[in-house]
This record gives C-alpha cells, sequence and structure tokens, in this order.
C-alpha cells in the first residue's frame, strides 16, 4: 500500500502543471519584481546613496535638463507635442549648470588640467568676441592669446579684453611687424606660396605668424593644449562628459599630437538674423561625419546650384599639444620641425563655423579687401569660389540684388529640402551653444564684465590700440603685401631665389589651406577606396 502511494505522489510530481498556475506565478513575479527594486531605490536615494543621473548637470530646483538630454526632433522616440516647445524651453529655461561652473564664476581656472589656450585674429566688436570667449570658458578654455587691429583694437573694445582674467591682448604695431618680419618662416617654404599676395592670402599670413608668437606664449603660461579659431567659430565637444573641451582633450592618448575637428557650417533659415550665436540651431554637417552614399546622394540638395558642399572650408580645425619644435602650418593645422605629428580625427566633436550668418557679412568682407571685382582679379585675392562670388556681388550689386542672391544661395528658404536633410542627417540641429550663451547673457556676465572693465587705458596701451586700429583701415585700402614694412621688390626676389636655393635642404610640407570639401568628381575615387 505504501508503495502505491509513493507512485501516485511521483506521478503528480511529474504531471504538467495547468498553465492557469504559470501564468498567474509570472504574473505575481512581475508585479513584486518591480516594487522591490523601487523600494530599494527609494532606500538608497533617501540615505544618499545615489544620484538622480538626468539632474547632475542641472542647477539646484531646475526642472530643465542639459542641452542635448531630450530627443531630437527627428527621434522616433519624441513625442510630436513636444517637437514645437523643446527649442523654446531650451532658451527660456535656467542657465544650464556645469558641474564646474556653478554660478559661472571664472576666475580661478589655475587647478584645471589639463590647460588649454585659443589663439585668434580678429578685428571684431564685444558683441561677437564676449559670448565667443565666454562660451570657451564655460567648456574648459582657460587663457586666450588675441591677436586684435581694427574695432578689437579700438579703446572702448580692447579696455574691456584687456580686464579679463587669462587674456593676454597683442595689437598689430609696428614693432609686432618688425618682429614677425624676422620670423624663420620667411626663410622655409612651407608658407611661401601664400607670400606677397592680397586679401585672404595676407590673412593667411598674417594668421600663421601670429600662431607662430602663440605657442611661444602658450608655453611661457603652462599650457597643454593650443588652438586656433576665429570669432566665428564655436567647439562642440558633443562626445565629451559635460560636454567639456578640457574632458575631451584629458582623454586623448599621450603619444597623440594633434587632434582634427571636422567643422560643421551654420545653415541660416532667415536672413535677418543679428546675433548668430543666439539664433542659429541649424547645421550642416561635415564629409567626415558622413555616411558616404549619403552624402554624394544627398549632394545636389545640399549645395543647391553653389560652388561646393560647403560655402567656404570643409577642412576643420585641430587642437596640437605643447611640445618642442611645434609650428603652425596655417590656420586650419599645426606641424613639428623634428617629425611628422600623430593626429586623430574625432568622430563626433565639431568646429561650428558661423559663416555669411548675417546679411551685412557681404559688405563687410567686400570692405576688408581692395581688389578689383572680377573673375580674374578674384582669384588673386580669395582662395574658395564662394568667397569669389560672394564679394563680386557685394562690389557690383544694388542692396535688393545683394538681398536676393543672399535669399537664393545662403537663407535655406524651401522646407521641404530641409526637412528631407535634417532627415537624412546632412543637416542637424544642435542647441547647446545657443543655450550657454543665452544662460551667460541672461546672468549678466557680458554686461558686468563691460561695467566692472576700467575707464581708461594706460597711456601706451591706448597707443597702441589706436595704431592697431588705424592700421587695418590703410591695408584694407591699399592692399600691401604681407611683409611690408622695408620690403622692396628687388628685396622679395632676393628672398624668392633663395628660397629656391634653400628648398633642398629646408623643404617643409606645404601649408594647410581653406580646402572645399570632396565634390561630384571625386565620389567614384573615394567610393572605391
Amino acid at each position: 500500500m505504501g508503495n502505491n502511494q509513493q507512485h501516485q505522489h511521483l506521478q503528480s510530481l511529474l504531471r504538467p502543471t495547468p498553465p492557469s498556475s504559470i501564468s498567474s506565478k509570472l504574473l505575481l513575479l512581475l508585479t513584486l519584481l518591480p516594487l522591490t527594486l523601487a523600494g530599494l531605490a527609494f532606500v538608497l536615494q533617501w540615505r544618499g546613496g545615489i544620484t538622480d543621473p538626468t539632474t547632475r548637470w542641472v542647477p539646484p530646483g531646475s526642472q530643465h535638463l542639459f542641452p542635448g538630454m531630450d530627443p531630437s526632433p527627428l527621434s522616433p522616440t519624441a513625442h510630436s507635442e513636444r517637437h514645437s516647445t523643446d527649442c523654446v524651453s531650451l532658451i527660456r529655461g535656467s542657465s544650464p549648470s556645469f558641474s564646474y561652473y556653478h554660478g559661472w564664476k571664472f576666475d580661478d581656472m589655475s587647478n584645471l588640467k589639463p590647460k588649454i589656450c585659443i589663439t585668434t585674429s580678429t578685428s571684431a566688436g564685444l558683441d561677437q568676441i564676449l559670448p565667443w570667449m565666454f562660451f570657451h570658458k564655460v567648456i574648459g578654455v582657460s587663457n586666450f592669446f588675441l591677436f586684435v587691429e581694427g574695432k578689437a583694437a579700438s579703446p572702448d573694445v580692447s579696455k574691456v579684453l584687456e580686464s579679463i582674467p587669462g587674456v593676454k591682448v597683442i595689437y598689430r604695431t609696428r614693432e609686432l611687424e618688425e618682429q614677425q618680419a624676422k620670423s624663420r618662416i620667411w626663410n622655409e617654404t612651407w608658407l611661401s606660396s601664400f607670400f606677397y599676395k592680397p586679401c585672404n592670402y595676407e590673412l593667411f599670413v598674417k594668421q600663421s605668424l601670429n600662431m607662430e608668437m602663440a605657442i611661444v606664449m602658450a608655453r611661457d603660461a603652462g599650457m597643454d593644449w593650443i588652438i586656433h579659431l576665429d570669432t566665428d567659430e564655436l567647439l562642440h565637444p558633443a562626445d565629451a562628459r559635460e560636454y567639456s573641451l578640457r574632458q575631451l582633450l584629458h582623454d586623448v592618448p599621450g603619444n597623440v599630437d594633434m587632434v582634427i575637428f571636422p567643422n560643421y557650417e551654420s545653415s541660416v533659415e532667415r536672413e535677418d538674423i543679428k546675433d548668430p550665436f543666439s539664433e542659429i540651431s541649424m547645421f550642416k554637417r561635415n564629409y567626415d561625419h558622413l555616411p558616404k552614399d549619403t552624402y554624394f546622394g544627398m549632394y545636389k540638395d545640399a549645395t543647391r546650384g553653389n560652388p561646393n558642399y560647403f560655402l567656404t572650408y570643409g577642412n576643420g580645425k585641430s587642437a596640437a599639444r605643447i611640445q618642442d619644435h611645434l609650428r603652425p602650418n596655417g590656420a586650419h593645422r599645426w606641424h613639428n620641425y623634428m617629425k611628422t605629428p600623430n593626429e586623430i580625427k574625432l568622430e563626433e566633436a565639431a568646429v561650428l563655423h558661423y559663416t555669411y550668418s548675417k546679411f551685412s557679412d557681404l559688405t563687410s568682407r567686400r570692405d576688408r579687401c581692395g581688389c578689383k571685382p572680377t573673375k580674374e582679379d578674384v582669384k588673386r585675392c580669395f582662395m574658395l569660389e564662394f568667397d569669389r562670388a560672394a564679394f563680386i556681388i557685394a562690389s557690383t550689386a544694388t542692396q535688393e540684388e545683394m538681398l536676393n542672391w543672399y535669399r537664393e544661395h545662403i537663407v535655406w528658404g524651401d522646407k521641404d529640402i530641409k526637412m528631407k536633410l535634417l532627415r537624412k542627417g546632412v543637416l542637424t540641429r544642435i542647441y547647446a551653444p545657443m543655450v550657454i550663451i543665452q544662460g551667460l547673457r541672461e546672468s549678466g556676465v557680458f554686461s558686468s564684465i563691460i561695467a566692472s572693465a576700467p575707464t581708461t587705458l594706460s597711456k601706451d596701451k591706448f597707443l597702441s590700440s589706436i595704431v592697431s586700429s588705424n592700421s587695418t583701415r590703410a591695408t584694407a585700402l591699399e592692399s600691401l603685401p604681407s611683409r611690408r614694412i622695408g620690403r622692396s621688390k628687388e628685396h622679395q626676389a632676393t628672398v624668392r631665389r633663395v628660397l629656391e636655393i634653400e628648398s633642398a635642404a629646408a623643404s617643409y610640407e606645404a601649408a594647410v589651406p581653406p580646402l572645399s570639401p570632396p565634390g561630384m568628381g571625386d565620389a567614384h575615387l573615394i567610393i572605391a577606396v
């Protein structure tokens, strides 16, 4: 009898469990598991054990997320009802906060590593320089070497710039030009094809000479990295934690000498832009950040009849590690006298180029160059096709004709094409710079800097600012060669002969000029590779 009972018990164990019983147990498990995890999270957070990651970069009491934490307007996960309010909430929200900049304090950055500096050659006013400078302070730049002339060198502007910690202002005086006339660059071949030419070529040489001096200043200031940027360019450290340029460069391997930031180009949606940094959120992505079939497949729509994919350059800018024998290699790259630099190109981070972002940029560029508005003469003055066409239009057309040309070639008015390119990833929305600069402005950073500047410059600095401010106007009118002081045509010819004789012994890789992105004629070569 006992054996029979054991047999029946064994059969009951082996008998399949009814489906309803499995479902009940599974339902109970799914109910208890999230409740248990929620309870555990509550206990940990109550005890201070964890931090909500979505509030890490948000100011205390703020309900606004850091830019980029919300879904993209084109993301399938974004709710349609939020599309129309995302940009407004970003702009109107509380000032963004960073782990190292609570309260927007910029006074002491000496303990932050690595130390990063930016050098620029500019004639812009405070309305452009201050947002540009303090945006880069927010993302981790500590020092600035500003080679100023024109408006930037005027007493009203330079006294403000001189008062900002970490900023060194260098005026374009006769003493500076005499010092740069002695540079070893003039006896080397890598920049020689740009010598003694007007407009953009002269600017390119001037930038290179300024970069050479900035390297020495950066080393003396204990900098680790140096970057050359124009004041219409903002760095976009998209792939760095906390949107930090310092973190991005900190993570670069020690054997890397140069980091290349591919450039994105501003895509203007209105012709009445006044403040590009605060009003532009749409950018055209670089060739290096796009699948090749997308780039060439969308090339016609992206160029809209213009000479190239970008209006201006497409070969980015770069950061160089401060080290022995470092030298500039034109405005876009650095090099080394003793070795070929080991370089990497970033896959997400970029430099945002706000080019021709205001209608007035057409005439301001024209006024800086004294070339004749003919197809032949503009080749002497400008390196890129679009700059040549823009100069001719600005020099020969009426105001109404210029505006129509600007709308046709620069403003993105066709919504269908715009949305098509946004979906394909050729165009993209980037809000972070807009938000940071708007936050700085609303926090009173710019106005307080201007208000706290001394009322006058010292006598020496005042005289330097006057000389430098006037020198730009003279240069624009006369279009003098780059090495103007004490240089006759006979001397120039002698220098060229010396360069030819020494070229075999002192041959260096040629300077990298502003280059256009690949065109349709390059498609078969690139795809084949």
